[in-house]
C-alpha cells in the first residue's frame, strides 16, 4: 500500500477553508429540497465555487435545476441497504471541473482535513466502468449504500452482488462527494471501496477511509478482503446541472 501523502497546493480553498458548520447539520427529517439546500451550503462553506471560479452567487443558480430533481424523489431507501448506512441523496459536482486532489481536503473530521496517497498523475489514470451511466454535469447520487454490508468481502466480489441487486458502485468523485458532505458516514471500521472507477492498467480500486484520524484517498486491490473496508453503491444517478458554465 503506497504510504507517500499528496502535498495539496496551499492556496486551495478546500484546504484553507474551515470547518463547514452545515456538514454537521444534516437533519433526518428533512425533506429532499432541504438536504440537498443543506448541501450546497456545505460546498459553499468549503470554497467550491471558487475553485470553479465563481461567486456564491453563480454557483447557487448553476444548481438550481437539481431542485426538482430532488422534488421529484419518492421513497428511496431500497430494503437490501441497512438503515445505518443508507444516505437518500448526495450531490455531486461536475467531476470534468474539478480535480481529483483539489477536493480531497474538503472531506473533513473534525478540524482534520482529507489526505490523498493517489497523485494527480495516477488520478487521472481512473476511468468510470463502461456500464455505470454518469449524468453530464453535476448530478443527485440517489439511495447512496455506504456498504458496510460488504465489509471483509473483496471489492470485486461485493461489485457482482452490487450489480445482481440492480444498483451501481460509486466513482471516485462521488465518495469524495459522500464524505464532504456527510462526513458522518466515514465510519472506524465502516469505510468504503469506489469500485466504479478503475485504471484498466491494473486491480487497484479506490478506496476512502480513516487513517490518523483524518480521511483518505488510496486505493486497495481488487481481489483482497478487508476486516474495515466494504464497498459503496447507489441506487441511481439523476441531474442535468453545470456548475462553472455560468459567468463568476
Amino acid at each position: 500500500m503506497p504510504t507517500v501523502i499528496v502535498a495539496p497546493r496551499a492556496d486551495l480553498p478546500t484546504l484553507s477553508a474551515p470547518p463547514s458548520p452545515a456538514a454537521t447539520g444534516f437533519d433526518p427529517a428533512a425533506g429532499a429540497e432541504a438536504e440537498l439546500d443543506r448541501q450546497v451550503q456545505v460546498y459553499v462553506d468549503l470554497g467550491f465555487p471558487a475553485l470553479l471560479g465563481q461567486d456564491d452567487d453563480a454557483f447557487r443558480a448553476a444548481l438550481l435545476p437539481l431542485r426538482q430533481a430532488a422534488a421529484d424523489l419518492g421513497d428511496v431507501r431500497d430494503e437490501t441497504v441497512v438503515a445505518q448506512d443508507h444516505v437518500p441523496v448526495v450531490l455531486v459536482l461536475d467531476p470534468a471541473r474539478l480535480r481529483t486532489n483539489d477536493v480531497v481536503p474538503a472531506m473533513r473530521r473534525g478540524t482534520r482535513h482529507g489526505v490523498s496517497v493517489i497523485d494527480e498523475e495516477e488520478a487521472r489514470t481512473y476511468r468510470t466502468l463502461d456500464d455505470v451511466p454518469v449524468p453530464d454535469g453535476a448530478y443527485l447520487l440517489i439511495g447512496v449504500d455506504v456498504g458496510a454490508q460488504h465489509v471483509g468481502v473483496p471489492p470485486e466480489t461485493a461489485l457482482a452482488t452490487i450489480r445482481a441487486r440492480g444498483r451501481t458502485p460509486l466513482t471516485i468523485a462521488e465518495g469524495l462527494s459522500l464524505v464532504t458532505v456527510r462526513p458522518d458516514m466515514l465510519r472506524p471500521n465502516r469505510c468504503f471501496s469506489l469500485a466504479a472507477s478503475r485504471t484498466g492498467m491494473n486491480q487497484r480500486v479506490p478506496a476512502i477511509w480513516i487513517s490518523e484520524r483524518r480521511p483518505k484517498l488510496g486505493w486497495c486491490w481488487d481481489r483482497n478482503p478487508h476486516t474495515w473496508l466494504g464497498t459503496a453503491s447507489a441506487g441511481s444517478r439523476a441531474g442535468n446541472a453545470r456548475p462553472g458554465d455560468g459567468p463568476a
